[in-house]
């Protein structure tokens, strides 16, 4: 058995959820207001099993740009992603900015689908095509292969779920050791069960009747039942989609951005040392600038402290530390994306270097870093 996460990315109305109704069969739009407006507000959830094993869990993300805080809450967990452009407008603003995202994010492998290949003649789709392949050169995606498809008349959709089986059988499974984690990306109650959460697992593992904590609340509660893809299971994983029955707690206890952990591991912090990597179109930014901080589910406002320069500026790498307003739970190793105050838009991301930063000179904070920075992450936690 293996467990992968694939995230969809694209513009607004380009078809994602369409087309992963038609892989699926699972419709991923579970609100009422995305079923009236026909356009995708929160994350939504399907999967595909194959029979050597493979169950792919698909995460399905809003395309709006008002909504990018929605798809950042559901791209922290992607093993790798599915980009979508409509043939009949190409490549738009969210295009770009989700695959910027999925840069930033660390992901490192994907394919792309040119959706309603049905609505255009063939020399318009070999202009998007193109237009495609000129957009992914420099990122993960160049020399991905590119597939039209059709949800309405069915082109290629066995295609692509072969290639998605290809790409999810070469991708390496998250860490089943060490501590369980959980970003929580939804909460609500159902009857006769009580308080569920849900998310994807991205370290460790979790049984039945495991006493977890909930941070950075610090409320404690037991395992009474996990499921995945609507299947009653008696151990979760890493790199799985959990839905997890809680006793011990209430729904009024948890939201979203929440991470459900192993008891004893980990501690809320308001300050991490990163290092940072800003987009080549993103404006430049003084030292001691607000942003607004993405690190899986959970969204911060932060002031940028820059260690090694006073501006950063497009294309650039720096060291710094994030001053939050409100705690996060993080750990070395971890990525995270930060977007600007006005106008909203995505300006950078990195990797978290040290959650516990202890006081000390500027300089001895960019050289520690900097070793930090050259360790695999189990050196950088042990």
């Amino acid at each position: 058995m293996k467990h992968v996460i694939l995230g969809t990315a694209g513009h607004i109305d380009h078809g994602k959820s369409t087309l992963v109704k038609a892989l699926t069969g699972i419709d991923p739009d579970r609100l009422k207001e995305e079923k009236q407006r026909g356009i995708t507000i929160d994350l939504g959830f399907a999967y595909l099993k194959y029979p050597d094993g493979i169950t792919v869990g698909i995460v399905d993300v809003p395309g709006h740009e008002k909504l990018v805080r929605n798809m950042l809450a559901g791209a922290g967990g992607i093993d790798f992603v599915l980009l979508v452009v409509a043939a009949d407008e190409g490549v738009m603003p969210q295009t770009r900015e989700h695959l910027a995202i999925c840069n930033l994010l660390g992901i490192k492998t994907g394919l792309v689908t040119i959706t309603k290949a049905d609505l255009v003649e063939e020399e318009l789709l070999e202009l998007v095509t193109e237009d495609v392949k000129d957009l992914l050169k420099g990122t993960f995606l160049e020399g991905a292969e590119v597939i039209p498809v059709s949800a309405k008349t069915g082109l290629n959709l066995d295609l692509l779920k072969e290639k998605i089986h290809e790409i999810a059988s070469q991708v390496e499974p998250k860490a089943q050791e060490g501590p369980f984690r959980l970003p929580i990306d939804r909460v609500f109650t159902l009857k006769g069960f009580g308080t569920v959460v849900t998310g994807t697992a991205i370290t460790g593992s979790i049984d039945i009747d495991s006493q977890v904590e909930i941070l950075p609340t610090g409320k404690r509660a037991r395992v009474r039942g996990l499921q995945s893809h609507g299947v009653p299971v008696q151990k979760g994983f890493a790199g799985q989609r959990l839905a997890i029955n809680l006793q011990g707690v209430d729904k009024e206890d948890i939201q979203r951005g929440d991470i459900l952990l192993t008891e004893g591991y980990f501690m809320p912090t308001t300050t991490i040392e990163v290092y940072l990597k800003w987009l080549p179109d993103a404006p430049e930014i003084k030292s001691n600038t607000p942003v607004h901080v993405h690190l899986f589910t959970k969204e911060a406002i932060g002031r940028l402290l820059l260690y090694d320069t006073e501006i950063i500026r497009p294309g650039q790498t720096a060291f710094g530390v994030l001053k939050l307003d409100r705690p996060v739970v993080a750990s070395s190793g971890d990525r995270f994306v930060l977007r600007r105050f006005s106008p909203v838009e995505t300006i950078g991301g990195g990797l978290v270097l040290d959650p516990y930063p202890g006081r000390r000179r500027k300089r001895e904070g960019i050289e520690d870093l900097k070793a930090l920075l050259e360790k695999g992450p189990e050196e950088r936690i042990s």
